[in-house]
């Protein structure tokens, strides 16, 4: 199934919860459900960037 916003706010929050726990201080991840997913990466960079806001973890996207 292909995410919606709802979903990628729900796995980012995952992932964050995952991340705190694990004592993980530094993400690099692609443009993650923008290419055949068809999400806008505005929208996705907004959520992935609320969802981190609170936590000193650093996200860095990349593009191949």
């Amino acid at each position: 199934h292909k995410p919606t916003y709802e979903t990628m706010r729900k796995s980012l929050e995952a992932m964050k919860a995952h991340s705190l726990n694990n004592g993980v201080t530094d993400i690099s991840m692609p443009r993650i459900g923008c290419g055949l997913d068809g999400l806008d990466w505005n929208k996705v960079s907004a959520i992935l960037g609320e969802v981190f806001e609170d936590t000193d973890i650093k996200i860095t996207v990349y593009t191949l």
